[in-house]
């Protein structure tokens, strides 16, 4: 495979989307690398040294020089490693779309599957589930014009979009088996709702993929710190 020998390391979680983010590059490229498990509550020496602006995962580690942001990484996979087919479009106004929806994605998407996760009574979690479907809406719009009517957003196969969204649905998936919740609702979002069974069943969404009961236990501590939190700050 593409990559050998080259000392490639990602610094990463199993229920990190943003490591199963760049998981899903790697393979797409073909690059074979080093999964270093990182404890998020006891960081380690190497993560901090690595990356200690945000002292968080991911970071990509070529050749001993890290590099940062799920996003970035991603990118820096997909012009390393040319050879493989590319993750961004090769239209500059294109791949300018493909980057903004990406961030759109990390910004909104994210910031309202955490609100919901947040939460602390089924009435404020209905309200932030509704915030959730509002900002996963556009998102229809973008595959459409993103896919031009194919099975994914690149096209036909597997891009930078899918896994910059894709990535996220594991958590999606969470969600439901916690509380009940569909953020990608077939009702509101049916063309993205039959991307998401698509690219669930992908080789690379399989082989990236964050098991469900990892994510549910780590959330249920997550949300244990924050309740320990509130509490304290009364």
């Amino acid at each position: 495979m593409a990559g050998e020998g080259e000392g490639v390391k990602l610094l990463g979680t199993v229920v990190s989307p943003f490591a199963v983010r760049v998981r899903m590059a790697l393979h797409l490229k073909g690059v074979s690398y080093e999964d270093l498990e990182q404890d998020l509550f006891d960081k380690g020496e190497l993560l901090l040294a690595s990356n200690p602006v945000h002292k968080k995962v991911p970071v990509l580690i070529h050749a001993g020089r890290p590099v940062c942001e799920s996003l970035a990484i991603v990118e820096y996979v997909d012009e390393v490693w040319a050879g493989a087919a590319s993750l961004l479009p090769a239209d500059p106004y294109d791949r300018a779309v493909a980057r903004f929806w990406a961030a759109y994605v990390d910004d909104k998407v994210v910031h309202a599957m955490l609100a919901i996760l947040r939460a602390t009574t089924k009435e404020e979690r209905a309200e932030r589930l509704d915030a959730a479907l509002a900002a996963v809406k556009p998102l229809e719009d973008a595959f459409d014009a993103c896919s031009g009517g194919k099975a994914f957003f690149a096209g036909d196969s597997v891009g930078y979009l899918d896994v910059a969204l894709g990535c996220h649905l594991f958590w999606f998936e969470a969600l439901r088996e916690m509380f009940g919740v569909t953020v990608v609702d077939a009702g509101r979002t049916p063309r993205l709702a039959a991307w998401a069974g698509r690219f669930l069943e992908t080789e690379t969404a399989k082989k990236a993929a964050s098991p469900i009961e990892s994510i549910v236990e780590y959330a249920g501590k997550l949300r244990a710190i924050w309740a320990a939190m509130a509490a304290a700050a009364k």
